[in-house]
């Protein structure tokens, strides 16, 4: 094995390592559930976000459902045929288990967009951004289908990292940081390219709920980055690395993160709207958010929730305008 293959191959054992730990009961459950709904075509489903961080599944659960081929996984050929427009296209399912009830937002996307949009081709973050965090493999097809994964997540720790690190401050393409500090950056920079502005608090705390976690990827992707020539060198210091670019290619980097943003901001908005067509039924989520911030129940009538979008507005819209319902 040669040197470029020890930092992938540390990198993908690891990876394949965390995405095997268990969940919790009724999250592994749930996503049997989602799984059983679009059939053979299911390859597996990937579990993250703050549930899997603050191991809880009281929450709104995120799931991405990884499919062979769209028509394959979806009863409903309008389903199919608007997934492939900026995908993934968004469900929601609520589930009783065990006396509570269970909630998911999940998206459907199928092997070869997951695989494009975690490397270094992609144009956009949307899916390395999520896959280079924390994950876990439920719902696995085979072995042929965990190898895939591992293989697809591994990589977008290596796209993390490499479109990312240009952000850092420089001097005449020699760059110097701590983990945490690349770490950091890197996230406010993924969730402004999706209009999530998120609190300084949050960022640190997204850190510090994995930090030898990160830091032993970050250091892993940043070797083979260097190995393979995609950085011209890479030295290790304790908790902190010096990263040598020449400054043309800097430059670059940065001019073509510009472009990524402007691309992730306009497909933001198709999904948004394509949301509103496949999401189901919002209403639950919609009445379940803002009781959860507010703590307050909410009671609409048969007639505003048969038809939320005619009568029920006067007592959503305001709560709406005041609550992030991300």
């Amino acid at each position: 094995m040669s040197a470029t293959d020890d930092h992938l191959g540390a990198l993908r054992s690891r990876v394949a390592k965390e995405l095997a730990e268990p969940v919790r009961p009724g999250i592994a459950w749930l996503a049997e559930q989602v799984a059983g709904l679009h059939g053979d075509a299911v390859a597996g489903v990937l579990f993250y976000g703050s549930c899997l961080r603050k191991d809880t599944d009281e929450g709104v659960l995120d799931y991405w459902v990884i499919v062979d081929d769209y028509a394959a996984a979806h009863t409903k050929l309008g389903h199919a045929a608007v997934n492939r427009i900026a995908p993934p296209s968004v469900y929601y399912l609520e589930r009783e288990y065990e006396g509570a009830i269970l909630r998911t937002k999940y998206g459907v996307l199928d092997r070869r967009a997951f695989e494009h949009g975690t490397g270094l081709g992609a144009h956009h973050p949307y899916v390395w951004a999520r896959f280079a965090q924390p994950a876990r493999l439920l719902a696995c097809r085979d072995a042929e289908a965990r190898a895939f994964f591992e293989t697809c997540v591994s990589q977008a720790i290596v796209t993390f990292v490499a479109r990312l690190f240009c952000h850092l401050p420089d001097q005449g393409g020699l760059l110097r940081f701590s983990l945490p500090a690349f770490w950091q950056t890197a996230f406010r920079t993924t969730y402004d390219s999706e209009r999530r502005p998120e609190a300084d608090e949050t960022i640190v705390g997204n850190y510090h709920a994995e930090e030898a976690r990160y830091d032993e990827a970050a250091r892993l992707a940043l070797h083979h980055l260097a190995r393979t020539r995609y950085l011209d060198e890479a030295m290790e210091h304790p908790r902190s690395f010096s990263v040598t670019v020449a400054p043309a290619r800097l430059r670059r980097m940065r001019w073509r993160w510009r472009g990524m943003r402007a691309t992730s901001r306009t497909l933001g908005l198709v999904r948004l709207f394509k949301t509103a067509f496949t999401f189901g039924d919002w209403v639950p989520y919609v009445l379940w958010k803002l009781e959860r911030h507010s703590g307050h129940k909410i009671d609409l009538t048969e007639r505003q929730r048969a038809h939320p979008l005619i009568f029920a507005w006067p007592i959503i819209l305001p709560l709406l305008l005041r609550r992030n319902l991300r």
